[in-house]
């Protein structure tokens, strides 16, 4: 049973891929938006004094 779901999966996984140079101009700027807010990895967002 859990081969048939994996290979369901997988075969979905593959008929709706989207092209790796979207991804990577997506990555790129998820990584401006978290520098603008400079926000870094393993870390908690700054908080603004209110």
């Amino acid at each position: 049973m859990q081969t048939r779901a994996l290979h369901a999966y997988l075969r979905r996984r593959n008929a709706n891929a989207r092209h790796c140079d979207v991804l990577a101009a997506e990555r790129k700027d998820r990584a401006r938006i978290r520098s603008e807010r400079g926000i870094r990895w393993g870390e908690r967002p700054l908080k603004t004094a209110a």
